[in-house]
């Protein structure tokens, strides 16, 4: 959950503000961490919330009990997929290396065109900052182009964080595999 009040009051924040505009919630299903404060305050809005959750997590009792609907998968895999079928858009908040991971296969997925929905980053307190230096870093030395870095939405603050969502458009860009392929046999 993070040692700095900050990070619940932020998930609160947005569990208030998804629910007030009228936007449910799809996630991990979770009855522990930033997750369940997020959920908790979107129900307590009035807001929908449907978790997914794999059957090994919720033999260790951390599923939320009292969401509006629980999808029980087999393994983390389905989970991130069926997470993805059911979302419409993005947002990670802080968090450890799930977040990572869910956050990295939807910005691959964009990136691919396998889907073309907003992924945001609440930066609370500047928490990604490292990782976003990380993606300059990428854009710098080739390794990431900038249009892929720049479909990642940030902001500090959870209404700006929805707003450019909203007006969020897919990477319109050529076939940048293809260049990739034709630039490598260039400099084989």
């Amino acid at each position: 959950m993070g040692y700095q009040r900050v990070y619940r009051d932020a998930a609160a924040g947005l569990g208030r503000l998804l629910a007030e505009r009228g936007l449910g919630l799809v996630y991990g299903g979770a009855s522990v961490g930033l997750m369940k404060v997020l959920a908790d305050t979107v129900m307590e809005h009035g807001g929908e919330v449907v978790g997914i959750m794999p059957q090994h997590l919720v033999d260790k009792e951390v599923a939320h009990p009292g969401i509006h609907k629980l999808h029980v998968v087999d393994d983390m895999a389905e989970r991130k997929a069926m997470m993805i079928a059911l979302s419409d858009g993005f947002i990670a908040l802080p968090g450890g290396f799930g977040t990572l991971d869910e956050l990295s296969e939807v910005l691959t997925f964009n990136q691919l065109r396998l889907i073309d929905k907003p992924l945001g980053l609440l930066n609370t307190n500047g928490y990604f900052d490292f990782l976003l230096r990380f993606f300059d870093q990428g854009v710098s030395d080739g390794f990431i182009r900038d249009e892929h870095r720049n479909s990642l939405i940030v902001s500090f603050e959870a209404s700006a964080l929805l707003n450019k969502m909203k007006q969020w458009q897919p990477v319109a860009m050529g076939k940048w595999i293809d260049e990739l392929k034709a630039e490598s046999q260039t400099n084989k």
